[in-house]
C-alpha cells in the first residue's frame, strides 16, 4: 500500500498540487465535522469571521473571503439571517443598499467555531512545525503569491 509520502516511483498522484489539495480537503472535512456539531457550515462560519471582522462587507466581498460564488453566498446569508446569527438593516445613508452584521448569537457562534478552527489549526501545525509554525504561514502565503 502507497502513501503520499512515500508512493511508488510511477504514482501519478505524487505532486506537491495533489498533497496540497488533499491536506486542504482533510482541513476542510475535520471543519466541516466538528463545526457541523455547533449548527453551522465552514463557509457560513466564513462569512461569521469575516462579519466579526469588518461588520457591513458586501455580499461579494464576503463570498471571496469564504471562496463561494455570489449566488451561494446569498443563500448562506439567507440562512443565517433565519438562524438569527445575522440581522441585515438600511445603510444610513442609502436605505436601498442593506448592510449585515452579527447579532449576539452570531457573535457567540463564532466564538465557539474559532476554538474549532483554532484546535485544527494546532494539529496541522504540530504535523509539520511544532517548533516554529510561522514556517507553514509563509510557505504557504509564497505558494499562493506564486501561482498570481
Amino acid at each position: 500500500m502507497s502513501s503520499l509520502i512515500d508512493p511508488p516511483v510511477d504514482d501519478t498522484y505524487r505532486s506537491l498540487g495533489y498533497a496540497l489539495k488533499r491536506a486542504q480537503q482533510a482541513l476542510r472535512s475535520r471543519l466541516d465535522t466538528a463545526l457541523r456539531d455547533i449548527g453551522l457550515t465552514t463557509p457560513q462560519y466564513s462569512v461569521l469571521a469575516g462579519l466579526e471582522k469588518s461588520s457591513g462587507l458586501s455580499n461579494a466581498d464576503l463570498a471571496r473571503r469564504a471562496f463561494v460564488t455570489p449566488q451561494t453566498m446569498q443563500a448562506i446569508i439567507v440562512t443565517l439571517e433565519k438562524a438569527g446569527l445575522i440581522k441585515r438593516v438600511a445603510h444610513p445613508d442609502n436605505g436601498r443598499i442593506l448592510t449585515t452584521e452579527l447579532t449576539d448569537d452570531g457573535r457567540q457562534a463564532v466564538q465557539a467555531a474559532h476554538e474549532i478552527a483554532a484546535n485544527a489549526e494546532t494539529d496541522v501545525r504540530n504535523a509539520v512545525a511544532p517548533d516554529d509554525p510561522d514556517i507553514i504561514y509563509a510557505a504557504l502565503l509564497r505558494i499562493a503569491d506564486a501561482m498570481r
